[in-house]
Formats: structure tokens, C-alpha cells, sequence
């Protein structure tokens, strides 16, 4: 008998085996990414000392968004959480897609961090 998982009980299952392959460090700690159907959350993860260094969400009030589960603002939150590692002299990154498809805000994410500064 098929037994249907909900999609994220799958999604969880993709995040752990990618977790088992990546961990973020002091020098390049792990941008952990997590969307809901509202918002999206940005985190720079230290796993050796389990340290956030650095966040950002759509939930921060500096940023004033519209729509805040769009790909505008993901890209805004990816430019928000390079200019707060870069300040913290971050410049290199893990990237960790939580068990998302790399595409729509996840790719969104990504690529304005990329253009601001990080490398990964």
C-alpha cells in the first residue's frame, strides 16, 4: 500500500540528507534558508558553536515591503542578510536551500546574495 507523505514531511526528509553533507563554520557559516506562504527567513548558522551570526525575514521593519512572499521581496532579503554579513566581515558562505527546490524565491535568495558581496 502508498502511503502519501505531505509535502513537507518530504521536504524535511530532503533537508536532513542535505544536512548530513554540509555544515557551516566560523570562517563560512551556512546560509539556512526557510519559506512559508507568507514570508521567507534568511539565517547565517555557525554550526560549530550553533551561533546565528547574522538574519533577515520579510518580517524586518527597515525593509517596508508591499507582498512579502514574492520573488521582489526575496531578492530584498537577499541583499539585507549579505550587507549584515558582509558588516561582520563575512564574505564567503555555505549555502543550504533547506530542502527546497533551488527555484522561484530560493533562487531569488541566492542570487542577490550573490550580487551583494557573498561568494558561494
Amino acid at each position: 500500500m502508498i502511503t502519501k507523505l505531505d509535502k513537507n514531511a518530504t521536504r524535511k526528509k530532503r533537508h536532513a540528507r542535505v544536512r548530513g553533507k554540509l555544515s557551516g563554520t566560523a570562517e563560512r557559516p551556512r546560509l539556512n534558508v526557510f519559506r512559508s506562504n507568507k514570508h521567507i527567513y534568511v539565517q547565517l548558522i555557525d554550526d560549530a558553536t550553533g551561533v546565528t551570526v547574522a538574519s533577515a525575514s520579510t518580517l524586518d521593519k527597515e525593509l517596508n515591503l508591499d507582498a512579502t512572499a514574492n520573488i521582489e521581496a526575496a531578492k530584498q532579503i537577499g541583499e539585507l542578510v549579505a550587507k549584515r554579513a558582509i558588516e561582520k566581515g563575512i564574505t564567503s558562505i555555505v549555502f543550504d536551500r533547506g530542502g527546497y527546490l533551488y527555484h522561484g524565491r530560493v533562487k531569488a535568495v541566492a542570487e542577490a546574495a550573490r550580487e551583494a558581496g557573498l561568494q558561494f
